[in-house]
């Protein structure tokens, strides 16, 4: 075997040791890029669902904010309409005590009051009420109201405001609650 020959296996050896080493290295390169793309699209999956998640929750939180004050716009309009409606009342109540009905509706609270406080009571009411009562009724004074009375029994300890006012103030909050229970 000559130098030559030994030098051109050699040569030969090198190239195809080289050459699988090359082949070696490019299945590493493609092994490597492969799971690079694989933990790459992973990751774009799992941020893109999250993002979605988060977008998605945040476009839930705005819509129930949204909701919440359209909800608070509109018990504040109903509750300015109420009042508004409390006020007429109170002009047509301020109306029907100077028709003849008024008095029907006087003897009813004069036997409610006396119900609850015996047969003698102390009233408070409007000046031109006052001749409207009779026996069992002791008049004490005057207030400004629309109608109705304060009672009171004999001794004084106990009150009942039958004014209309309060009449109206009591239930008040029932039909509010009512009128907002139908709308909403």
């Amino acid at each position: 075997m000559s130098v030559d020959t030994f030098i051109q296996e050699i040569e030969s050896r090198k190239k195809n040791d080289l050459a699988e080493l090359d082949k070696k290295l490019n299945d590493k390169k493609a092994e490597i890029e492969s799971k690079k793309n694989s933990q790459v699209k992973e990751l774009k999956e799992k941020y893109a669902d999250e993002a979605k998640t988060k977008a998605e929750r945040e476009g839930a939180r705005i819509v129930e904010a949204g909701k919440l004050e359209a909800k608070k716009i509109l018990f504040e309009a109903i509750n300015k309409n109420l009042d508004s409606t409390f006020d007429v009342i109170k002009k047509e109540l301020d109306g029907y005590s100077k028709k003849s009905e008024y008095k029907k509706v006087l003897q009813k609270l004069v036997d409610y009051s006396k119900k609850v406080f015996g047969k003698e009571i102390v009233i408070r009411c409007r000046e031109e009420d006052k001749s409207f009562f009779k026996t069992g009724v002791k008049v004490a004074s005057t207030i400004q109201t629309l109608g109705g009375f304060i009672a009171e029994n004999k001794e004084g300890t106990k009150e009942l405001d039958l004014t209309f006012e309060e009449l109206l103030r009591n239930s008040e909050d029932e039909i509010k609650n009512s009128i907002l229970e139908k709308i909403l």
